[in-house]
């Protein structure tokens, strides 16, 4: 599979990194040990990812109902951030690799959100692959600063309320200079997409994998990235529309 020609690689791809907790409980560990190995399956994807071509790698890593789960796993998966990001920044870097993050980041710990914006600043001028981490991300909590945002600036003058439009609403979300996501892949065999990226994903393929994401490997990545090049993707058109385009660009 590793060898198959991949003729259609979608710019923009974002991942539910599910089954960290399903990995460890199915070998009798704990779940810290899951995320430790789920953090490493982030460090293969992004190579793979970097490797095919793609442009922008949007990773859902902690959303907003996680504050939910028990004391020690929100603390561990704090404390694994800090030390992934403190480990993996200079390769990053070495990579053009340009480090983001979308969410709510003032509402992480003291030491994550200094250490994030540091990997964040450090990487800010690399123009090779885009990884945008949503952390502390809810997409209905994402929307709601959008429309508090738009609120304000048509509340001071300076937006007409009948000059929004669907751009101008995608200009005030935390995406706003990054193109929507072409395929979302989620592991571990969930098949909802759980407040992640609800505006962003309208026209994007989908892609559901019974694959835990520690188990989730380069080759496993490239099943998506066929999975995506066989689909017609239409937009409201018809087929017959579709190749008409196709032919006049050709």
């Amino acid at each position: 599979m590793s060898k198959e020609r991949i003729p259609d690689i979608p710019a923009h791809i974002a991942i539910i990194m599910d089954g960290n907790g399903r990995w460890a409980k199915a070998r009798g560990l704990e779940r810290a040990d899951g995320h430790r190995q789920g953090a490493e399956t982030v460090k293969t994807i992004v190579k793979a990812a970097a490797k095919a071509g793609v442009k922008y790698l949007t990773l859902y890593a902690f959303s907003t109902e996680n504050w939910k789960r028990p004391k020690e796993e929100v603390d561990a998966i704090m404390n694994l951030l800090v030390y992934m990001l403190g480990r993996e920044t200079d390769e990053l870097n070495a990579n053009h690799v340009r480090l983001r993050a979308i969410g709510d980041i003032d509402g992480l710990g003291d030491e994550a959100r200094t250490t994030l914006l540091k990997s964040i600043e450090f990487t800010s001028r690399n123009e090779g692959l885009n990884l945008i981490i949503a952390l502390n991300y809810g997409s209905r909590a994402e929307i709601l600063r959008a429309v508090q945002r738009i609120s304000a600036s048509c509340a001071n003058g300076k937006l007409a309320l009948d000059a929004i439009d669907e751009n101008v609403f995608s200009s005030y979300l935390d995406t706003a200079d990054i193109p929507d996501p072409d395929l979302l892949i989620r592991t571990s065999g969930e098949q909802r997409i759980s407040n992640f990226l609800l505006w962003q994903l309208a026209y994007a393929e989908f892609y559901f994998t019974p694959v835990t994401w520690p188990d989730f490997n380069e080759e496993e990545f490239n099943k998506a990235l066929v999975t995506f090049s066989s689909r017609e993707r239409r937009y409201g058109m018809t087929g017959e529309q579709i190749i008409t385009n196709h032919e006049k660009k050709d």
